[in-house]
Order: structure tokens, then sequence, then C-alpha cells
């Protein structure tokens, strides 16, 4: 009898251990799916949480730097409420009849800003173009850069229009020391124009309609075939479209297919006359080189500021297009034939202005290509967002080349 206690305590105890099994193995399942649960929770509100964060940055670029600026102690002698990190180009009254400022009662409107560098002898141009933007809300600033300013004040916009003054500088010049994202981060849109452009056929608020709906980030007006002056293919107007991202063209060195991946094929718009949302210049601005004040080559960067994909978020929009009429100006007489005028040449001590502007212009766009290949190769942290695209081909274009090869 006593032989048979240990057997009977050790059933017990392996029916008891038995339960306790039983009881984990009911209650494994249930930890696991609750787990699985609670970090979907977590995942769902972690990428909520940042894709908020990404809208707020991107409606509101300048937020970030007042956190910046208080993290680095530069502003802890104020109190936080008292801060504007941004600002503006509107025009403030001395003093006002209204209890309500012009500030607040526009504050829900849209605003846009047109930019442009002038000389007198475009005058005429000028406010013709001038006078298309003003009816949709637009700031006027103009870029003289021949100093003459007088000239200007018989026209009736001009007292509101903001001069800026900068004798023998260019576009970009301008841009860089007077564009500051943070000082006008008030406008939905950015048109930084040259002064030669016909606008017969272009109406701002159309155009503005087709880049929101269309979600442009960069864009320019496409050009007339008829204009003077045309560069790049992409950039003519296609009769029959609305607007364009890419262009095909078998034709010349750069041969333009689906498989093209980048300018001056897709997600390319010329410098003459670009439109930038606010985020776009926000970028675009730093890419701006201080001292290369021309600015060749970095049309094939833009891109890059489009935010997100350029094949997607840059495009040339046909049904509003302009006329480029190629008038070089700026180091001349403002005349077609500037380069022939000899009396820039004798004002110059004999040299050409506009072949030494040219001359100039090619030596800043090596430096310009040497600065970003030199960025790119410090930058151990940078990764090229478009070169999973190139390395990605479609399956058309490989098709396409076995049957070449078999052919063969």
């Amino acid at each position: 009898m006593t032989s048979l206690r240990p057997w009977k305590s050790l059933k017990r105890n392996a029916i008891f251990d038995g339960g306790k099994c039983g009881f984990k193995g009911t209650q494994l399942p249930m930890m696991v799916a609750l787990c699985t649960g609670m970090l979907f929770i977590v995942y769902r509100t972690t990428l909520f949480q940042y894709e908020h964060t990404e809208m707020e940055v991107k409606m509101h670029p300048f937020d970030s730097i007042k956190a910046s600026a208080f993290a680095s102690g530069l502003l802890n002698n104020l109190p936080r409420g008292i801060v504007r990190p941004n600002s503006d180009m509107e025009l403030k009254p001395l003093w006002s009849s209204s209890s309500r400022s012009k500030t607040e009662v526009d504050a829900s409107n849209r605003r846009y800003l047109l930019a442009m560098p002038v000389g007198i002898t475009q005058k005429r141009n000028v406010d013709t173009v001038v006078q298309k933007f003003l009816p949709e809300n637009f700031t006027v600033m103009l870029f003289h850069y021949d100093g003459n300013l007088d000239g200007w004040w018989d026209l009736e916009w001009s007292s509101k229009a903001i001069h800026i003054v900068a004798h023998n500088q260019t576009k970009w010049w301008f841009a860089k020391r007077f564009l500051h994202p943070a000082v006008v981060s008030i406008y939905d849109y950015i048109f930084l124009w040259d002064e030669d452009l016909g606008v017969q056929h272009f109406n701002p608020a159309r155009y503005l309609d087709i880049v929101r709906s269309e979600g442009l980030e960069i864009s320019q007006p496409a050009l007339d075939p008829n204009s003077t002056e045309i560069h790049h293919r992409i950039t003519i107007r296609a009769r029959m479209k609305k607007f364009h991202r890419r262009v095909y063209d078998v034709r010349g060195k750069v041969k333009c297919s689906d498989s093209s991946d980048g300018p001056p094929c897709t997600g390319f718009v010329e410098g003459m006359a670009p439109v930038f949302s606010r985020s776009a210049w926000y970028c675009a601005w730093h890419l701006i080189q201080n001292d290369l004040v021309h600015g060749w080559g970095m049309d094939m960067k833009l891109g890059y500021c489009a935010q997100g994909d350029r094949t997607k978020k840059v495009g040339v929009v046909d049904r509003e297009y302009v006329v480029h009429k190629g008038i070089q100006s700026l180091g001349g007489s403002g005349k077609k034939s500037s380069s022939n005028d000899e009396s820039s040449k004798r004002h110059s001590g004999g040299l050409d202005p506009r072949m030494e502007i040219r001359r100039q212009s090619t030596w800043e766009l090596q430096i310009f290509k040497d600065r970003w290949n030199k960025a790119v190769k410090e930058d151990k942290f940078w990764v090229d967002p478009f070169r999973s695209i190139r390395r990605r081909k479609p399956i058309s274009d490989r098709r396409d080349k076995e049957k070449r090869s078999h052919h063969h």
C-alpha cells in the first residue's frame, strides 16, 4: 500500500501540471493576437502622426525654424508667443480708416508672387505682363538691373509694386537675396519670370487651376512653337494637351523615350519662366548658389525640389502658354542686336558684354556640376531618390532590346 502512494502523488501532479499546460496552451494564441493588435494600433498611430507632421511641415515649413531657434537658445530671452519666424512682401499703410487691418481681412485668401528682373527698355512688355497678373491677387516685385527706377512711376500699378534696384545683377542674384523662403512664405505660388515673355495666350487663374488639379509643385507655361528661342523640346506647346510631363524625341544628342527618367526628357522646366509652390521654393532657394549668379545647370536639378517623384510633380502647361521673345538685355542695349552694339563695347573697354556673359555662364555651369558631384560624394547619408528609378528599366524596353539583338 505504501508503495502506491508515490505513484498516486506523481499521477496527481502530472494531472495538475497538465492542467497548467492546457491553460497556457489556450492563453498563448490570445496573447499573440492581443500583442499583434496592439502593435498594429501603435503602427497606425505612429504612421498617422508622421503623415500629419509631414503635412504640417509642408504647409508651415517655418514653424520648425522657430522651434530650432528656441532650442539653440538664440531666442530664450523672448516669450514664445511674440516670435514671428516669417514675413511677406505686402505693403502696409501708415494709417487705416478701418478697424480691421488689411492682413486680417485677406488672411484666408490665396496669395501669389510675381517676381521679374526688368530694364526700362522692356517697360511696355512688363506692363502687359503685370496687367494680366494683378486681378488675381498677385504681389508684384520688380528687380531693376539697369538702375532705372524713375521711369516706371507713370504706370498706375507701379506704386503698389515692390521695387529693388541693383545695377547689372541677374534674376538668380536677386532671388537669393530677396526671396528668402521665410519672407515669401505667405505666397502659395511664386512666379520667377523673365521680362521678355509674351502673355497674349496666358491666363494666371486658369494656369493655377491646372497646376493645383494636377499636383504640380514645379511648372512652367509651354512655349509657343513660334518663339524666337527654344532650347529644350519639352518646353514646346503640345496643341492638343492640357499639360505634359515628358517629351518623346529621337533626334539630337539626347534621346527621349518611355525609358527616359530625368531632365530634359521629364521632370524638367527651364529657368526663363519657372513657377514654384511654397514647399518647392523652400528647397529651390537653398539650391541656388550665392555666387553663381547666372544659374546655368540648376534647371537640371530642380526636380530634386519637386517634393516627390519629379516625373509626376514637374510639368509644362500647354493650355496656358507664352511666347519667348529671346531679348538679351542684361549687359546690352535691350535689343536683339545687343551683342553687336558698338556703344556697349566701347563702354566695356572693347569687350562684347554678351560674349563675356556667356563665357561667365559656361564657367559657372562647370563649377555647379563640380559642386554637385562633390556634395554627393561627401554626404555619406544622402541617397539619390531617383537612383532606383534609373536602375529599373520597363519590361517593354527590355523586350525591345531583346528583339533588336535577336534580329541582328
